[in-house]
């Protein structure tokens, strides 16, 4: 990988230099991975003319690791467990060569900012913008790898949670409990904190589960993902508790079915992306449900749950082959719950199969 990463940064390189900086300081986590395979906390990466530098703290006995450390870039450990690396780092960049510096002014404070600037008397600061989450927008086939092993996790302990017996369990237990079978997979850790909502939490947009048990006839809304190698992916299903769902639950359920497939059909290169929110919402709106619907109707995915792009009613921009992305339309009514049906998709021309779903859970109606 270590050449995909020097080939990612040279992208960088080059980007920066077409905007007038000659060097880059990268802050934001998410992006160090991206361009190094690794990102201890607080680390930051340097990219200077004469060299390129990760700087970070001393790394604590134990303490885990997000990645693989790289062995074609210089490290550079603080000394000190109190400084800064991006102060550090900004420090040593007149000397190798630079004498401007682009930061990633929406991932730094104002505080440490101002910190760089104060030893950084000659070098002019540049907006670095989004440059490398621009970068990371479409996926080589290696980090799509990675999503699609992070999906059969998924799928694998949503499976074995449903063979399970549920009523009466708490949403919270049965969290932890997915959250446990995601690490028994092989994942990394959960995408992001699972969701689980029962009865009028069901169909709610990132419900933090609470200690309500399920019951039968209720809804249950299930939204979980896997991390693996750094990648993640979401899946969302809802289902009926005990018996033969309600005619209510049947209907709203089919609207909501038929406005996640209508947002999958919708996904392919070129699409705007609040076109593909237009499709998902339209069928909600037309079924009388337009004022209980979600925000968005999905976002991008990859090293970060909630990447760009944005699909939203005021996205702008177009989707790109190789680009994953969520579709997740849903209804939540607070007086008696919702529904929620959410997959994690790759977009792909027509001529390659168009839309490629990697999470697979059985999307039929499910009374367990």
């Amino acid at each position: 990988m270590s050449e995909v990463h020097a080939s990612r940064r040279l992208r960088l390189r080059e980007r920066c230099s077409a905007a007038g900086s000659a060097a880059a300081l990268v802050s934001r986590p998410a992006n160090i991975r991206y361009l190094t395979g690794w990102a201890p906390s607080d680390a930051v990466l340097m990219l200077a003319p004469a060299e390129d530098l990760l700087v970070h703290r001393r790394r604590v006995y134990g303490e885990p690791g997000e990645g693989t450390p790289p062995d074609d870039l210089r490290r550079v450990v603080l000394p000190s467990p109190d400084g800064d690396p991006a102060v550090a780092a900004a420090d040593l960049a007149p000397g190798l060569g630079a004498d401007s510096l682009a930061v990633e002014e929406h991932h730094l404070t104002v505080a440490r900012h101002r910190a760089i600037a104060s030893v950084t008397p000659s070098l002019r600061l540049l907006d670095l913008g989004q440059a490398v989450e621009q970068l990371r927008l479409v996926k080589d086939e290696e980090e799509i790898a990675c999503l699609r092993i992070a999906a059969e996790i998924t799928d694998q302990a949503l499976g074995e949670l449903l063979e399970s017996i549920l009523v009466g369990r708490t949403e919270r237990h049965l969290a932890l409990e997915l959250e446990r079978r995601l690490a028994d997979h092989g994942a990394d850790g959960p995408a992001f904190p699972t969701y689980v909502g029962t009865g009028p939490h069901s169909g709610a947009a990132r419900h933090r589960p609470t200690d309500r048990r399920v019951e039968e006839g209720d809804f249950l809304t299930v939204c979980l993902g896997a991390c693996y190698r750094g990648y993640r992916c979401e899946v969302g299903r809802t289902f009926v508790i005990g018996a033969a769902p309600a005619n209510w639950q049947i209907d709203l359920y089919d609207v909501v079915f038929d406005a996640q497939r209508a947002g999958r059909e919708a996904l392919a290169p070129g699409a705007s992306c609040r076109e593909i929110d237009l499709a998902a919402r339209r069928v909600l709106e037309r079924a009388g449900h337009g004022e209980a619907a979600g925000s968005w109707t999905g976002h991008g995915v990859g090293l970060e749950i909630d990447e760009d792009p944005r699909l939203t009613p005021s996205a702008m921009g177009k989707l790109d082959a190789c680009v994953p992305v969520t579709v997740e339309p849903g209804v939540h009514f607070p007086d008696r719950g919702g529904v929620r049906i959410d997959d994690t998709l790759v977009v792909r021309p027509t001529a390659d199969g168009g839309p490629e779903l990697l999470t697979i859970t059985t999307k039929e109606l499910l009374a367990l």
